[in-house]
């Protein structure tokens, strides 16, 4: 079974949040101190205390640099370099550089610099070192194989940074959202703290390691970090939910994207439907329609596992003209596909068999094998096609069950 994680971002993302809600859900706070140990970077203790968050109980985990350590910024070179030369586990220290690598190269576009010019300021500190190194190795401790978040909150107001006060969410913060696709939601919502709500730490955790959707899950554990403000009547934390994927016979988790489109270069649409399905859409297809002044259109429809729908609606944004994209969440009952290949009188022919229930409802013989013996006998596409599928269900049939 698939052990997963879900980050529940309501109130946003950063580095400490993240790894509190790990060391809530039951990771020790020793194992961290003992893998980080080998980074050789220094000058730092980490502490985990439980606090409440508007009458919510939660861990609040912090890097307290010793007073009298020298903490200079770091370029992203000597940050790999610690990380390349740890005895990290090689998992962790691969994710670990790639993010620092994805951070490395958002602050070069921000401030229009090469990246091997880049010396990181918030994110470089020792602090979102230990963050994310952190919450890399206690992820691969907890033995997650997947991980999933939810959408989150752009925030709003104002960020004090090094360059000054900025927009929340801080450029940064919203390049590695745009560049990922993230899923946001509206920082004017009733009752969200006006604040910045999601850290470029954060950012960069959620959106290199989960992909974007609630999964169908067994849950065996929960946890929840606190971010470092106390908003009156709001909870500021972030909830993790530990557990087993599940999957069931009427497959859920589904969504149904469609869009009309009027005025986009036909040429377009083969290219389109090839970019979608190796982007794994499920299905993909297209729908003669008349829109407004009779003008002849296509719909566009594609149905794709729900935690593809950030990446397919980027792909549809950039290379349809649409403006705007429906979505449905759907279910769908899936019968069993088995491939195979069968000796007939004709042959060698590879069939595809549906079951449903463990009956045999359908044997079709593959096309190109059928088109390939109709030419080499001389007999018709039609006839060869009939004899292939009717011996193959036969001993498909006799070999597999009732039919």
């Amino acid at each position: 079974m698939t052990k997963i994680a879900y980050f529940d971002c309501f109130s946003g993302a950063s580095g400490d949040m993240v790894l509190g809600a790990l060391l809530d859900a039951g990771l020790e706070l020793k194992t961290i101190e003992d893998g980080l140990a080998s980074l050789n970077i220094g000058g730092f203790r980490l502490t985990a205390e439980k606090v409440m968050r508007s009458s919510i109980s939660a861990t609040k985990f912090d890097v307290v640099i010793d007073a009298e350590a020298h903490h200079h910024h770091r370029s992203l070179s000597h940050i790999l370099h610690h990380i390349g030369d740890s005895s990290l586990p090689e998992p962790v220290r691969e994710k670990s550089s790639d993010i620092f690598r994805r951070l490395g190269a958002v602050e070069a576009a921000v401030h229009n610099v090469p990246v091997e010019d880049v010396h990181f300021h918030e994110v470089g500190a020792v602090d979102s070192i230990v963050d994310i190194v952190g919450t890399v190795l206690g992820l691969h401790i907890l033995g997650i194989d997947r991980c999933y978040a939810s959408s989150l909150p752009a925030g709003s107001g104002s960020v004090r940074t090094e360059h000054g006060r900025l927009p929340a969410p801080a450029p940064a913060t919203l390049q590695i959202l745009a560049e990922s696709g993230a899923p946001l939601r509206p920082g004017d919502e009733p009752g969200r703290p006006q604040a910045e709500l999601v850290t470029p730490t954060g950012a960069a955790l959620i959106t290199s390691l989960a992909t974007f959707g609630q999964p169908a899950m067994n849950v065996t554990g929960t946890g929840c970090g606190a971010g470092g403000r106390d908003f009156p009547g709001w909870p500021n934390i972030l909830r993790i939910w530990l557990g087993e994927q599940t999957h069931s016979t009427a497959e859920g988790g589904m969504v149904l994207l469609e869009t009309n489109i009027d005025d986009m270069n036909p040429q377009v649409y083969g290219y389109l439907m090839e970019v979608l399905f190796a982007a794994d859409a499920a299905d993909v297809w297209y729908t003669p329609i008349q829109m407004k002044k009779d003008r002849p259109a296509v719909m566009l429809s594609i149905l794709a596992p729900a935690p593809k729908e950030p990446e397919l609606t980027g792909i549809i944004m950039r290379e349809t003209t649409t403006l705007g994209i429906r979505v449905r969440r759907v279910e769908r009952h899936v019968a069993e596909r088995e491939s195979m290949t069968v000796e007939t009188s004709l042959g060698q022919v590879r069939v595809k068999v549906k079951k449903y229930n463990g009956d045999v409802l359908s044997v079709s013989p593959e096309y190109d094998d059928c088109k390939k013996i109709a030419g080499e006998r001389g007999l018709p596409f039609r006839e060869v096609r009939r004899i292939a599928g009717e011996e193959a269900r036969r001993l498909v049939t006799e070999d597999g069950g009732p039919g």
